[in-house]
């Protein structure tokens, strides 16, 4: 059982995503969280093992986005496999503007000649990144769409 509970993920974390999309007032029993906490876990496996295995074709030991992304479309989650290439799309990109920026900060840091003025430079520098972080954190969430029997709806962020 203990075993069992490792595999899992952890429960509290699913019942938070769970509640994200109910209304405040909604209930969710314990039985609910328990077979949502093994259906995600299971997807996980099961997506992540066919990555693994197209990385293990190709001699490579590291699974990375694209292979997800490819596991999902192979599996026949195609709107997932699209949804998450979007993700990773701007992922990458805040990523490299991150990275752009850090660099060009440590030019700066490392130019600089005054030690007083190095001390106020870096303090710059370091309230920056703060405010970046802060920037990423507040990005909008992506959108979902769900299709339903033909139907299509817009799902709340999560």
């Amino acid at each position: 059982m203990v075993d069992e509970q490792e595999r899992l993920l952890p429960i509290a974390n699913v019942g938070r995503i769970m509640k994200q999309i109910l209304p405040p007032s909604a209930k969710i029993s314990k039985e609910a969280k328990q077979t949502i906490q093994e259906c995600a876990t299971e997807f996980i496996s099961f997506v992540t093992g066919e990555a693994s295995d197209r990385c293990h074709k190709e001699n490579r030991k590291t699974v990375n986005g694209d292979d997800i992304c490819w596991a999902l479309s192979n599996l026949g989650f195609d709107n997932y496999a699209e949804a998450m290439a979007r993700y990773l799309h701007k992922y990458r990109e805040y990523d490299r503007e991150t990275n752009r920026n850090n660099c060009k900060n440590q030019t700066l840091a490392t130019t600089s000649g005054d030690n007083k003025d190095d001390e106020e430079l870096h303090f710059r520098i370091e309230e920056r990144q703060v405010r970046q972080v802060e920037t990423h954190q507040s990005l909008a969430p992506l959108e979902f769409q769900f299709i339903d029997k033909g139907k299509s709806s817009t799902s709340e962020p999560a």
